[in-house]
């Protein structure tokens, strides 16, 4: 469930990308970030923002080229555009990467996980030697605090899917 967090809450649900350019509410400019994320981001409480920001910036600085920053489903996330793989389940861009705030914790989804695979796998192993305790189901990472996440080995997960990769992984767990 997403919580009702004051301006965030009219951009629900949209899916178009909007401006590429978006002045945030202390007047920054931030190339890339569509106005609906910058306000799902700005909205948020203090608190939660301080822990979420930082892993938005890591996941946007680590992703590969092909996604598209949107706001969908209620957060903010990156997927492969109609255009370069229309053949969904659903009719809407695939999601790679997205990022939320939930009611008792944040979360971040990482697709390229969400099948079986040597990539979950991978992800698992790496994160079980960090020492930190893994909360997590089939793609939802989930965590409180940003001393609960591990920044690089996000970086470095996010950074290992190139779209036609991603598309592969996408295409085995639909068997």
């Amino acid at each position: 469930m997403i919580l009702d967090h004051g301006p965030a809450a009219r951009y629900r649900g949209r899916m178009d990308a909007a401006d590429d350019v978006d002045e945030g509410a202390e007047g920054r400019a931030e190339t890339g970030v569509p106005a609906e994320v910058a306000a799902y981001l700005d909205g948020l409480p203090e608190g939660r923002r301080s822990v979420i920001r930082p892993v938005f910036e890591t996941v946007r600085e680590a992703m590969p080229e092909g996604y598209e920053l949107v706001l969908a489903w209620g957060m903010p996330g990156w997927v492969v555009p109609l255009t370069t793989f229309p053949r969904t389940y659903n009719g809407q861009p695939l999601a790679y990467v997205s990022l939320a705030d939930q009611k008792n914790y944040n979360s971040l989804y990482l697709m390229g996980l969400y099948s079986d695979g040597p990539e979950d796998r991978a992800f698992r192993e790496a994160w079980e030697a960090t020492g930190l305790a893994l909360d997590m189901g089939k793609s939802c990472l989930r965590f409180r605090a940003l001393g609960d996440v591990d920044l690089p080995l996000i970086a470095r997960t996010v950074a290992s899917m190139p779209v036609p990769r991603f598309l592969e992984v996408y295409e085995r767990a639909r068997g």
